[in-house]
Parts: structure tokens; C-alpha cells; sequence
């Protein structure tokens, strides 16, 4: 019984531990300092890719995922990485298991979550990656994607 209780406690302090050091994220909440992400249409985002001759940064997630929390809290808050993602991109963030983020996530074939898609003003992919990236990772990423 004495091992049981322990097993128990030991569950409890672990998932304490995770909670703390993961709280959730509101995907939806704009962070002033951060990447600002277009809250248009996908038609509006093509458009404006196209009028501003800018590539689209898709960031496609879901809530319940640990890389994707870590991306948003972290890397798209890094105010060099919203500089810079700001100045060379159409940004839009979108849920990969409801609306456009569920179509757009079926239309580019992911299977997994984060997926990061640049896309062009055709809606052609022109490269994708997926996973958490620290913010000097996800500048590379931006950089590599520009020099294409």
C-alpha cells in the first residue's frame, strides 16, 4: 500500500512539474513585441503576398502540442526574430484541426504539428519545415527560405 501511495505521489509532483513549466498558451493573443500575424482570409494573404512581393510564413499548429506552445511563447515572441519575420513575410498562424487552419494543413499534406510552410503568392510551398526551432534556428530557416 506504502508503494502504491508513493507511485501516486510521485505521478502527482511529475505532472505538477509539467503544468508549471508548461502552461498553456493562447495561440490567439497577439503579442505586441512579437511576429504579427495577418488576420485576413487566405485569399487576402495571397493577395497581399503578392502586392508586397513577400513570401507567406504559414505556421500551422494545434493546442494540445508541447513544440508548438514552445514556439509561440518563445521563438515568435523574440524580438529579433519578429523584426526580421515581420519585414520578409506575410505571417498567418491557424489551428491545423479546425477551419482554414484544418484545410490548409490537408491541402499542404501535413502530418504532423508545428508544421512551418513559406509559401509564395501562388500558394505554390516553396519549402517546409516542422518541429520547435530556437529563435537563431528559425531566423536560418527565414534566411535560407529568402535566398531561394
Amino acid at each position: 500500500m506504502k508503494k502504491y501511495l508513493s507511485y501516486i505521489g510521485i505521478i502527482i509532483v511529475a505532472g505538477a512539474i509539467y503544468a508549471f513549466n508548461n502552461p498553456p498558451v493562447d495561440f490567439e493573443k497577439e503579442n505586441p513585441d512579437g511576429i504579427q500575424f495577418f488576420k485576413g482570409s487566405w485569399e487576402e494573404a495571397l493577395a497581399k503576398s503578392k502586392k508586397e512581393q513577400k513570401p507567406i510564413f504559414l505556421d500551422i499548429y494545434a493546442t494540445w502540442c508541447g513544440p508548438c506552445k514552445k514556439l509561440s511563447k518563445y521563438t515568435f515572441s523574440d524580438k529579433e526574430v519578429a523584426k526580421y519575420y515581420n519585414a520578409n513575410f506575410i505571417n498567418l498562424s491557424l489551428d491545423g484541426e479546425k477551419d482554414l487552419g484544418g484545410v490548409l494543413a490537408n491541402q499542404y499534406g501535413i502530418t504532423g504539428y508545428p508544421a512551418l510552410l513559406f509559401i509564395n503568392s501562388d500558394g505554390k510551398l516553396i519549402q517546409q519545415f516542422s518541429g520547435y526551432h530556437n529563435s537563431n534556428q528559425f531566423l536560418k530557416l527565414g534566411n535560407q527560405v529568402l535566398a531561394k
